[in-house]
């Protein structure tokens, strides 16, 4: 309902002397989309009446916006376009490059926070490592008993193997459910923190946004999981290697 006066970086020529071009329109309505440059700085109106500000001709625009199901094909598509339509003309403009640094610091946390999660999962295979160590110290008794019974080093060290590798599976996949879990509620949990505490975690001047947005990617998942089962399937070596050198005369000699 207020009122609002646009003022057209153009003039008008008449015989009092020349005028800007400006004309008064009616608010209608405020959109949110949570991004502070769009939400701050971006006005819609009719097409019809902004024509008539600028002197346009029926049915004349100033440029075409162009929304692709992947997004990562624009600069090739818009490229494409302005070669086929004549550089002299027309020209392009893609996401990369009027938000092409945000975008490049986005790729490089992604990358950092990919490692750290890299070497949060060797931590936990370590843990792997310390606990099947311990039982093996305790079972050195068992598997001298076994080697005794005809067991072999190598059936000794799959034992062990089998173990840890399980171990690795089974927390691979509680982690993996959680995390999808959490992924898909975290922008609900993160506004009602907000909401409840009466403060803003994100602000839009600062971070463009002022929600956080979490997407699931079968690849990210595919690879966070297969490099835990692969680090637990190597720290599972080590202690089997030491249980199957176990000799059944030094570990049975104070039983």
């Amino acid at each position: 309902g207020d009122k609002l006066t646009f003022v057209a970086p153009e003039v008008s020529v008449t015989p009092a002397g020349m005028f800007p071009r400006m004309k008064r329109f009616t608010v209608v309505g405020t959109f949110h989309v949570g991004a502070g440059e769009i939400d701050g700085y971006l006005g819609l109106t009719n097409i019809a009446d902004l024509s008539r500000l600028h002197r346009w001709k029926a049915d004349q625009v100033q440029g075409l916006r162009l929304k692709f199901d992947d997004l990562f094909q624009a600069p090739r598509v818009a490229w494409s376009i302005a070669q086929q339509l004549g550089e002299q003309e027309y020209y392009s403009r893609d996401w990369t490059r009027t938000h092409g640094n945000l975008y490049q610091a986005i790729r490089m946390e992604k990358a950092m926070i990919g490692l750290l999660l890299l070497l949060i999962v060797a931590v936990a295979a370590f843990n792997i490592i310390s606990t099947l160590v311990m039982v093996v110290n305790d079972k050195r008794g068992d598997i001298a008993i076994l080697r005794t019974l005809g067991a072999t080093p190598g059936q000794i060290m799959a034992i062990f193997m089998v173990q840890g590798t399980v171990i690795g599976v089974i927390g691979t996949l509680i982690g993996a459910v959680v995390g999808i879990l959490a992924a898909l509620n975290v922008s609900a949990a993160i506004a009602g923190i907000e909401k409840l505490i009466g403060h803003k975690f994100l602000n839009a001047d600062v971070y463009f946004i002022d929600y956080l947005p979490s997407q699931i990617q079968a690849q990210d998942v595919y690879m966070v999981c297969g490099a835990a089962l692969v680090l637990s399937f190597f720290a599972t070596l080590y202690p089997a290697w030491r249980a199957a050198r176990t000799q059944p005369a030094e570990a049975l000699r104070y039983e």
